[in-house]
């Protein structure tokens, strides 16, 4: 439980967006890249960024603040470690992340006005523009999901010999789920501009023999395609209300043979959706940036489950809140 608040303490909660935002910014510049090929005085670092002189000055100055950068006889350059995670050929490479999240704060800003409307914020794309910021929402599903082995490790011996993944993103999970099962193939289904992402990450992982790749929108009107063993919805139920869900996890029923599951990959809030504390942030996301998305409670997942036609669902927690999973049986005949 929370210490009693004071007012320094909500003052001190009130200044996080400045850390976060100085971070960001920097992020969207590729400041990080910039410093990491040439540490940089404020002028040749602004020219290199064609950006404004006193306003480099003054974020690189914060950033130097934050101690992600090193400053000395005016020249800037990376801090110890910082060359890893926020640069393009870094060893853990944040960038998409960081990039996607610049893109959020900004819809976040305007939360009292979405929350007086209940819509969404309209943002503009950023500075780095619509493709690039397609991409990075893309990249990021990949480096949150670099632990998806450990994960599916976790979940016990699986048993397929084709699956389909809804919602395939960069397809990060079904190359986890590939690995697993040696000998199984996988359909990838997402829209036209995802799956050049997919193929590029399918491609090198060497499994391209091994998946089909299919366009489509899992919220239109065509039927899925029929006879998979297994149907994986990953990251994609936050994104729909709970009516959308049940109308995709009744599209999963018709797409699986009889026996088949279905596994879903989320967040899962307790039932009185204040916890986890990550979930309830990321609602306030899903709010500002989506018509319908939200988090969930298992009962919720679980009632939309049966009503799609599913039995048995249990739930795994994984260490990360988006890692839960609940797996669910395909009822032989769906209840009207």
């Amino acid at each position: 439980m929370t210490e009693e608040w004071t007012p320094g303490s909500l003052r001190e909660l009130a200044f996080g967006y400045m850390s976060s935002g100085v971070l960001l910014a920097a992020a969207e510049l590729d400041i990080f890249s910039t410093l990491d090929r040439e540490p940089a005085s404020a002028p040749k670092l602004a020219a290199m960024l064609q950006a404004d002189l006193r306003a480099t000055t003054i974020l690189a100055d914060a950033l130097a603040a934050l101690e992600l950068l090193e400053k000395r006889e005016d020249i800037y350059s990376l801090a110890p470690g910082v060359a890893d995670a926020l640069t393009h050929d870094g060893s853990d490479n944040q960038l998409p992340f960081m990039q996607h999240h610049a893109n959020s704060l900004r819809s976040w800003g305007r939360l009292a006005e979405v929350t007086q409307s209940g819509r969404p914020a309209v943002a503009g794309p950023s500075i780095r523009g619509p493709e690039a910021d397609h991409v990075a929402y893309q990249e990021i599903m990949d480096v949150n999901a670099r632990h998806a082995p450990e994960v599916i490790a976790a979940l016990g011996a699986f048993e397929f010999n084709h699956f389909l993944d809804i919602g395939c993103g960069p397809g990060t999970w079904a190359i986890s789920l590939l690995h697993a099962v040696p000998g199984a193939h996988a359909t990838l289904y997402d829209r036209p501009d995802v799956l050049p992402i997919t193929r590029k990450h399918v491609e090198a992982a060497g499994l391209s023999s091994r998946v089909t790749f299919l366009e489509g929108d899992y919220l239109g009107d065509d039927p899925l395609p029929e006879g998979f063993d297994l149907v994986w919805i990953s990251a994609v139920a936050h994104l729909n209300s709970r009516q959308q869900n049940r109308e995709l996890f009744a599209k999963a029923h018709a797409s699986l043979r009889t026996g088949g599951q279905l596994m879903i990959r989320d967040i899962v809030m307790d039932d009185a959706r204040a916890a986890p504390f990550f979930g309830a942030m990321f609602s306030v996301t899903m709010l500002v940036r989506t018509e319908t998305g939200g988090t969930y409670s298992f009962r919720e997942f679980e009632e939309d489950l049966a009503v799609a036609g599913f039995e048995r669902a249990e739930l795994f927690c994984g260490e990360r809140p988006m890692d839960s999973v609940i797996r669910a049986r395909r009822m032989d005949v769906p209840p009207k």
